[in-house]
């Protein structure tokens, strides 16, 4: 078997292009948020805990959340907040917000309660990021799902 330098020239420019390389590439993804958990205060009030989603390949700062709460087709008011957490790659956070109801809406979260029935909800809003050394950018957010009562704990709905 013969040495052919071509084939060592080969390598040698295939290491020299990989120690060249960048690193990983950051990408920048759309965020994502759902209700994780909510609570019916004494006072009709409810406590939300809102769990934040960073699908991006970097740490995102979450600046500020905007969004409008709908339960079965009644509107029930607008979360908002400016927790400015960090949350790492591919992880998630929960924040909690206080919303106060409109009326219709605490009727539709009752009557879940009452009947131990799913709550669907929608969320449509906007979060507002800042991917790491990078400008801060607004996403629009929009999504649906539901939440059941929470066994051995009256009033709250997962």
């Amino acid at each position: 078997m013969r040495f052919r330098p071509q084939y060592a020239l080969i390598a040698v420019l295939a290491l020299v292009l990989t120690a060249c390389g960048s690193g990983p590439v950051k990408r920048v993804s759309e965020p994502a948020a759902s209700i994780q958990q909510l609570t019916v205060g004494n006072d009709g009030n409810w406590d939300v805990e809102l769990r934040l989603r960073n699908y991006s390949s970097m740490p995102m700062r979450f600046e500020s959340v905007s969004l409008a709460v709908k339960v079965g087709d009644q509107a029930a008011g607008t979360l908002s907040a400016t927790p400015a957490v960090s949350i790492g790659p591919e992880s998630a956070d929960v924040i909690k917000v206080r919303l106060q109801p409109a009326s219709a809406a605490r009727l539709v979260v009752a009557d879940a309660l009452a009947g131990s029935s799913s709550l669907f909800y929608e969320l449509e809003g906007s979060v507002s990021v800042t991917p790491e050394d990078k400008k801060q950018r607004s996403f629009d957010i929009k999504s649906r799902n539901s939440l059941n009562q929470a066994p051995g704990l009256p009033g709250v709905l997962r």
